[in-house]
């Protein structure tokens, strides 16, 4: 159930706080700021203040809902703020990050986007006695780097299914924006539990970003790899192939089934076209799929000629899940398992609109990563390899 937040005037409401139940207060200091904090990453993210009306508006705010948090501290309960026609959760709440923790990147992100400088300022400074300042905020962002910088460096191992996906934002370089490849590359371990093993941020040729991005995984250890899944980018096809030369690679099904749309003719031929395929990929074996194959190239190269060139092509290469074991095909036709990885990811930097170097979208991108990573591998089986 939602509900309204009163209005608070930061500064005051930590001083009366503070001198009526002294250290007694914190839990409650602490939810009072990182309301506000939530409060500011709403309106930024509906980009309209509480009750503006402006065309710009991206959605609407809609009351708040109690969340409460187990802390050092003991239980907090936040208002978080809900949202109507957009989705939004407050990135000082996402899972895994202790409210302490969440306090001080609240913080730290306020003072670095210039949003409520002086009430920060002198919230910290009575309840603290110390400034957030810019000295501070960069000594923060040092050492989280370096934190992140060694997630990306761990060591790797055997790796039996390797999933490869991009995704693109953009970034501010030598005076113009530019759109920047995010590399992620993920697995299937060997216990079946899913992980995240790097990323990679570069303004550099596809292939070339990479066949380099691949190889830093094999420095790392990776070794053992017996299925790739990933799209048809031409240069992380040429990558693969010079760095996983006799490794089996599964194309996307459910990028071939967008791609196969393009080479439709007509509006009507679609929900056929896109049936055939579905019965090609689900085929209870190789021999059965190449049969259905050949059946749909033959029926559709009088009428849709392009398509059943393209056809001829490139389904076979969404066939090699087909050689693993029924039980696991479903896992592995597709590399939807990154889909949550880019909701996660967009979710995040569709607040920041625009990086100014490739190093702060870095940054963001393996901090949700790091995240993720922990859930999956600290979690439930995702696939049993071992299943025949």
């Amino acid at each position: 159930m939602t509900h309204p937040l009163p209005e608070s005037n930061l500064p005051e409401d930590f001083m009366e706080l503070l001198a009526q139940q002294g250290l007694a207060a914190m839990p409650r200091a602490i939810a009072i700021l990182l309301n506000e904090a939530m409060k500011i990453e709403r309106s930024q993210v509906l980009n309209a203040a509480p009750y503006e009306r402006t065309q710009a508006r991206r959605g609407l705010a809609n009351g708040y809902k109690d969340k409460t948090l187990a802390t050092r501290l003991g239980p907090i309960t936040f208002q978080v703020p809900q949202t109507r026609d957009i989705d939004f959760y407050p990135s000082a709440l996402e899972k895994g990050v202790r409210a302490e923790r969440a306090l001080k990147l609240a913080v730290a992100e306020m003072y670095v986007q210039g949003v409520s400088t002086r009430k920060v300022t002198k919230v910290m400074e009575e309840l603290c006695g110390l400034q957030v300042t810019s000295t501070d905020v960069s000594r923060a962002a040092e050492l989280l780097d370096a934190e992140l910088e060694s997630w990306r460096q761990r060591p790797l191992d055997k790796t039996p299914c390797l999933i490869l996906d991009a995704r693109y934002e953009k970034v501010r370089h030598g005076g113009t924006v530019v759109s920047c490849a995010v590399l992620i590359a993920t697995a299937v371990l060997p216990d079946g539990k899913r992980s995240i093993l790097g990323v990679s941020v570069s303004l550099s040729e596809a292939e070339v970003h990479w066949r380099e991005f691949l190889a830093s995984l094999q420095e790392r250890g990776l070794h053992g790899v017996e299925l790739i899944v990933s799209d048809d980018h031409a240069g992380l096809k040429a990558a693969r192939i010079a760095r996983f030369p006799n490794v089996p690679w599964q194309r996307c099904q459910v990028h071939l089934q967008r791609n196969a749309q393009a080479y439709v003719p007509k509006q009507s031929m679609k929900k056929q076209v896109a049936a055939d395929l579905k019965s090609i990929f689900t085929a209870p074996d190789p021999a059965e799929a190449r049969r259905l194959l050949d059946l749909a190239v033959g029926r559709y190269a009088p009428k849709a000629p392009a398509l059943a060139t393209w056809m001829e092509a490139n389904v076979p290469e969404g066939l090699t899940v087909l050689e693993r074991p029924v039980a696991q095909r479903p896992r592995l036709r597709t590399s939807n398992m990154n889909e949550r990885l880019n909701k996660e990811i967009l979710r995040r930097t569709r607040v920041a609109t625009l990086f100014p170097n490739e190093a702060s979208l870095l940054r963001l991108v393996s901090a949700v990563l790091v995240e993720i990573d922990e859930e999956w591998t600290t979690g439930k089986v995702y696939l049993n390899l071992e299943t025949p």
